[in-house]
């Protein structure tokens, strides 16, 4: 009799603490995979064209995607990095950004690119290296507050403390610049 009740006693402290495992795993379990941090879309390989009045303005290449729009600040995310190319009045690419990472925040139109974002405009050669890179949908302006290099045919220049254009690059600035410049002399 000594050795059932033993037995129970034993059998019973068991099931307790496993009862008790159990209800922690499913909370945590419930707090890994709430549902905010689930995208509620994933895609591959997915292209997004920008127009306006029948006119390409923005051609968007990625090749991964998720939406998270139910989290306090709702964004999408391009994971794998991401092209987007601007086109001028004729249809002509004028400049392209590259970068590692993305993600935009549809609620304020911004865009934050990382990981070796490159910028160029095509016309002219110009080439702009960083970091991190912001683009304001909403302004037309791309901006960084990270070092920036900007190359082109003659010059390289830099900018410590970043960088602010229009989305095009025909018209930047660097903040906090450094550099070497040619100069011809005239005879």
């Amino acid at each position: 009799m000594c050795r059932s009740i033993g037995y129970f006693t034993g059998t019973l402290l068991m099931l307790s603490l496993l009862l008790l495992g159990c209800e922690n795993d499913i909370e945590r379990i419930n707090m890994l995979t709430e549902q905010s941090e689930i995208p509620i879309l994933k895609s591959k390989n997915i292209e997004v064209i920008y127009s306006d009045s029948a006119k390409v303005k923005v051609h968007i290449i990625a090749p991964a995607y998720q939406s998270f729009p139910d989290v306090e600040r709702p964004y999408d995310e391009f994971p794998e990095g991401m092209e987007v190319y601007f086109y001028d009045d004729s249809m002509k690419i004028e400049s392209e950004i590259r970068a590692d990472y993305t993600i935009y925040y549809p609620q304020e139109k911004l865009w934050h690119a990382t990981g070796n974002v490159i910028a160029r405009r095509l016309d002219n050669g110009d080439a702009l290296n960083t970091e991190e890179l912001f683009w304001d949908m909403e302004s037309e302006i791309i901006y960084s507050d990270s070092y920036t290099r900007v190359h082109n045919e003659e010059n390289i220049l830099y900018g410590k403390k970043g960088f602010k254009s229009d989305q095009n690059l025909s018209n930047w600035q660097l903040i906090g610049s450094s550099g070497t410049i040619n100069v011809q002399d005239e005879e």
